[in-house]
């Protein structure tokens, strides 16, 4: 912020500097105010994600941490599930590897996902009954057809 024309030729030292404290806290408030408008310009897709302790979760194999299993990219991106054993913060946590990785057991949460095991099969089967789209109904059928002439 430019200072005042009629500041700028006054000599009271203890004046100035009461003034420019003054700018500097303007100056400190537009700077917190801009930074919460970025951050929740940011944010506003994003969603918190917490795990508990003892929650199930699938690891996202990142070609950076897991060379071995990545060489290409028909194999599979992501593994488990494997068991949270402790929450660092709300950020990271430590997985149960099993034994299966020779990596460090600290994740960050952008690498987990929740694992739901109650979550149906959307694949279809073709060997499933009513999978298909005919049309079952027999009554159906008989009354509408399905080619107009």
């Amino acid at each position: 912020m430019p200072l005042p024309l009629s500041e700028r030729l006054t000599a009271d030292g203890q004046k100035r500097a009461e003034m420019m404290k003054k700018i500097h806290e303007q100056a400190k408030k537009n700077i917190e105010e801009k930074t919460r408008q970025y951050a929740k310009k940011a944010n506003k897709g994003r969603r918190e994600l917490i795990f508990e302790v003892g929650d199930q979760v699938w690891i996202h194999l990142r070609k950076e941490r897991f060379p071995a299993e990545r060489k290409s990219k028909l194999m599979p991106c992501i593994d488990g599930p494997f068991t949270v054993t402790k929450r660092i913060n709300n950020n990271s946590y430590r997985v149960d590897l099993q034994g299966k990785y020779n990596i460090s057991p600290s994740f960050n949460v952008a690498d987990l996902s929740p694992f739901l095991a109650d979550e149906p099969d959307l694949r279809s089967n073709p060997f499933q009954e009513g999978g298909d789209d005919a049309i079952m109904d027999k009554e159906v059928q008989e009354d509408q057809p399905l080619v107009e002439k």
